[in-house]
């Protein structure tokens, strides 16, 4: 998938876990282990700004397009 989900640097960067951002945003940590793996077909826009609002961050700091090569287009 060309879309990588960096939640899990991010969560070492605040140092945060898991446990605590699910808590905070409000979902399962089962359903943030399969945002924090990639295993997610969708994210919500509420809970991507929960997210962002609780680990003080921009979206383009969890969600990042790479493309077949693995390139960063800008």
């Amino acid at each position: 998938m060309a879309i990588l989900i960096n939640l899990d640097v991010m969560l070492a960067k605040r140092k945060v876990s898991s446990k605590d951002l699910a808590e905070a945003v409000g979902i399962t940590p089962q359903n943030l282990s399969v945002l924090k793996t990639g295993k997610a077909k969708a994210i919500r826009f509420s809970t991507l700004d929960a997210i962002c609002k609780f680990l003080e961050c921009q979206p383009g700091d969890i969600l990042e397009f790479r493309d077949e090569e693995g390139n960063v287009n800008i």
